[in-house]
């Protein structure tokens, strides 16, 4: 079913703001409509005095694509927005702040809790501060809420970049800066080390409440399906959300003949190697882990192989690129939006080890 005209035009709008200037025809194709619908769009929408008309291009009112401001001075605050409860994000805040305090920048931090609409109140108490940008970690339960947040943050009047999140892609929030992981690489990685063991049968146990586990997920069964060495392979949820809710790994290992598993998070890898163990089945002798996060994978009785992506440089690259965006001269020609994607490393610690080895 087709957006309405005024979701298409709030898209317009997001999409000019960050870049500047757009062509026509461009925005016309990346919102799948016609030129001449566009044309009108944006004609209602200059009437408004929301965007400026060119010759074959839309113009932001502001030539860089956000509010004009003073160039950052020592003491000014970034303010920066994270989910409660999100130990995963921790090295990623220390990573930026940083770079912010090397730069003689203010880091001030703001916990969303779990309920809707936090982290836009979050924006807006930090906006009331004088935050002069703003780097965002939305919580995104599920595949629906980017959706939810696309409008405010698309209107956001100063920088602003998502750090360990990714808008989906033709979305309004596509064309906002973002640094996060490449998971799909993560993936590739836990695959290809139990696949070079030897592992012909693998699992993967994730939840399915993040982005980060939804990618994940994904990314696990494209490259499971694409390997000729995989006999057989499944993606299963690790748990419900609730405490008592884990999966029974070993009766999903029985299903499938498994040798070997993916489980993310760490904190659910370590209690799934515990319920095996408790069980009899023993890690890595009867079934080969890999855990994905790495926040405390090596804390466990068997020290767990990880997937670790890097935290505290994606904080370091998010706070770059903000600092980059508001350091930027008044006036300056707009620059392309950033989309950048950081490689995980796989750091091998003896819980997965070759097939009959």
């Amino acid at each position: 079913m087709r957006e309405s005209a005024a979701v298409r035009r709030e898209r317009i709008v997001g999409a000019v703001r960050a870049r500047g200037e757009v062509r026509v025809s461009d925005l016309a194709a990346e919102l799948d409509v016609s030129v001449v619908t566009l044309r009108r769009d944006v004609e209602e929408l200059a009437r408004e005095g929301k965007v400026r008309r060119g010759h074959g291009v839309v113009r932001s009112l502001d030539p860089v694509g956000v509010r004009q401001t003073a160039p950052l001075a020592t003491g000014d605050a970034v303010g920066l927005i994270v989910p409660e409860h999100h130990s995963y994000l921790f090295e990623a805040v220390r990573g930026a702040r940083d770079v912010l305090e090397a730069a003689g920048v203010r880091m001030a931090m703001h916990i969303a809790r779990h309920v809707p609409g936090a982290e836009r109140e979050m924006a807006r108490q930090a906006l009331e501060h004088g935050a002069r940008g703003l780097l965002v970690a939305p919580r995104w339960r599920t595949a629906e809420s980017p959706a939810l947040d696309e409008e405010w943050l698309a209107a956001l009047p100063v920088p602003a970049v998502l750090m360990e999140r990714g808008a989906p892609r033709g979305g309004a929030l596509h064309v906002m800066d973002s640094v996060r992981s490449d998971h799909w690489y993560g993936a590739h990685l836990a695959l290809d080390h139990l696949i070079g063991l030897g592992h012909r049968r693998i699992v993967l146990a994730a939840r399915d409440d993040s982005p980060t586990a939804r990618t994940l997920r994904a990314a696990f069964a494209e490259i499971a399906a694409a390997r000729p060495e995989v006999e057989e392979w499944a993606v299963v949820l690790s748990s419900d959300g609730s405490e008592s809710s884990l999966v029974d790994l070993g009766a999903v290992l029985r299903e499938h003949g498994a040798t070997a598993a993916v489980l993310h998070a760490d904190v659910d890898a370590l209690l799934l190697v515990q319920q095996l163990q408790d069980a009899g089945v023993k890690v890595p002798e009867d079934c080969s882990v890999v855990a994905y996060d790495d926040v405390v994978a090596a804390l466990g009785s068997t020290p767990l192989t990880a997937v670790s992506p890097p935290k505290e440089e994606i904080g370091r690259a998010a706070a770059e690129l903000l600092l980059r965006r508001l350091n930027r001269p008044s006036g300056a020609a707009p620059e392309a939006v950033r989309h950048v994607g950081l490689l995980p490393e796989l750091r091998v610690r003896g819980s997965a080890v070759t097939l009959n080895g």
